[in-house]
């Protein structure tokens, strides 16, 4: 076999090598996208949970100093003021607290991919089943020959072993 057969094994083991990394691999573009999903969603549920505490921010700076809102809360909470009459309705609800929606709990999710070894495996399968079609290949051409028994052409005096009785 040539250099040149040689080569384009060793070629065809790295090619499969480096296209299984890169469409399936470790760093490859499918684990990529997947991280970039992960990452607009966890932007997303950022820029919802910064709304919430502004949203919260604004209303404890109320209860703290305006007291239109203070008022407001102690009617909610059944406080009254001195000028105001009481009146008792009975089978109303009991006052509840307002439950706040604080968001909800995103788990970081490991990306699919196939392992670094198994990479290698496919490219050195790939590098052999490369080599053995170009050894049969070879071997049908008559380029190398695997037989022990080499018919030498004879040429000159043909001699014979002929036993003498």
């Amino acid at each position: 076999m040539k250099r040149a057969k040689y080569l384009t094994v060793l070629f065809a083991g790295t090619l499969v090598y480096v296209v299984m990394s890169l469409c399936f691999g470790q760093n490859s573009l499918k684990c990529y996208s997947q991280m970039e999903e992960q990452k607009r969603i966890v932007s997303k549920q950022k820029a919802e949970i910064q709304n919430i505490n502004t949203e919260l921010t604004l209303e404890l700076n109320a209860l703290k100093n305006d007291k239109a809102v203070i008022a407001a809360y102690a009617r909610k909470m059944d406080y009254v003021t001195d000028d105001e009459k009481l009146v008792k309705i009975t089978g109303l609800k009991p006052y509840q607290n307002t439950l706040y929606d604080t968001g909800t709990v995103i788990r970081h999710v490991e990306p699919e991919y196939v392992s670094e070894k198994l990479c290698k495996l496919c490219g050195i399968v790939a590098a052999l089943a490369v080599l053995l079609i170009l050894l049969i290949t070879d071997i049908k051409k008559g380029e190398i020959v695997l037989s022990k028994n080499k018919r030498v052409p004879v040429t000159g005096i043909p001699v014979y072993n002929i036993p003498l009785n």
